[in-house]
C-alpha cells in the first residue's frame, strides 16, 4: 500500500503547547502499512513532529436520497477546525473494531444510534500523510466505513460539529470547485475519490 502524501505541505512541528491538550491524554493504535498493530502510541506525538502512522476511520453517512451528509469540524478542534468532512472521523481504541468505534462516534458527536440505520459496512482503505499549517499532521492507515439512515434525526455535539449539510454526492464529487468554499478535510476528498474510481 502506498502513502498518498501531499508533496506541497510543509512539515508541521512539534509546538509546545502551554497547557496538556487533552489527545496527550490518550493513545491511538500504531500499524504497519498493512494496518497491522504495532503498538500504541499517545495521540498528541501521533499527530506532531513527524507523526507515527496509526489506525483511523471515516464513516460517510447517506440518507435514502443518495445525499452524503457533510459535519463542520467545530472550532476548537487543534487540526483541520472548522474544516467540513464526511461524516465523522475517529481512531478505534485497543481492543475496538472500526465498527463499533464508527457506531460510538455516530452516537457521541451526531446522537444517531443504531436503529436508525441496518447497513453500516466497511467499503475501502487507505494510507496517507498530510500535514495542517503549523499544527501537526495525519498519517493514518484510514478505514472508509458507510451507513444508509433510515431515520435521520440528528443530535449534534457542538464541542464536535459546527455545521451540517447535506449534499448530492455525485455533484460534489463531480464538481468539486462549486464547494470549494467548504474547506474539506483531506481524508474525505481522498475517500470521496477513491469510491468514484
Amino acid at each position: 500500500m502506498s502513502v498518498d502524501q501531499d508533496s506541497d505541505a510543509a512539515a508541521g512541528g512539534g509546538a509546545a503547547e502551554d497547557d496538556v491538550h487533552e489527545n496527550a491524554l490518550q493513545d491511538v493504535i500504531a500499524v504497519d502499512p498493512d494496518d497491522n498493530q504495532t503498538g500504541l502510541v499517545n495521540r498528541l506525538d501521533a499527530h506532531t513532529g513527524d507523526g507515527i502512522r496509526h489506525r483511523a476511520f471515516t464513516c460517510l453517512v447517506f440518507d435514502d436520497e443518495g445525499r452524503i451528509l457533510l459535519g463542520q469540524r467545530a472550532p476548537g478542534k487543534r487540526l483541520w477546525d472548522t474544516h467540513w468532512d464526511g461524516t465523522v472521523a475517529s481512531h478505534p481504541v485497543e481492543g475496538q473494531t472500526q465498527i463499533e468505534a464508527t457506531e460510538q462516534r455516530l452516537e457521541e458527536e451526531l446522537g444517531i444510534e443504531p436503529d436508525q440505520y441496518s447497513d453500516l459496512r466497511v467499503t475501502d482503505k487507505f494510507e496517507y500523510k498530510r500535514y495542517y499549517e503549523n499544527a501537526g499532521l495525519e498519517w493514518e492507515v484510514c478505514a472508509v466505513l458507510k451507513v444508509t439512515l433510515d431515520d435521520t434525526t440528528l443530535d449534534p455535539d457542538e464541542d464536535e460539529i459546527a455545521g451540517l449539510l447535506w449534499a448530492d454526492y455525485e455533484r460534489l464529487h463531480e464538481h468539486p470547485e462549486w464547494y470549494r468554499q467548504l474547506r474539506l478535510c483531506p481524508w474525505f476528498e481522498i475517500a470521496m475519490r477513491r469510491d468514484f474510481d
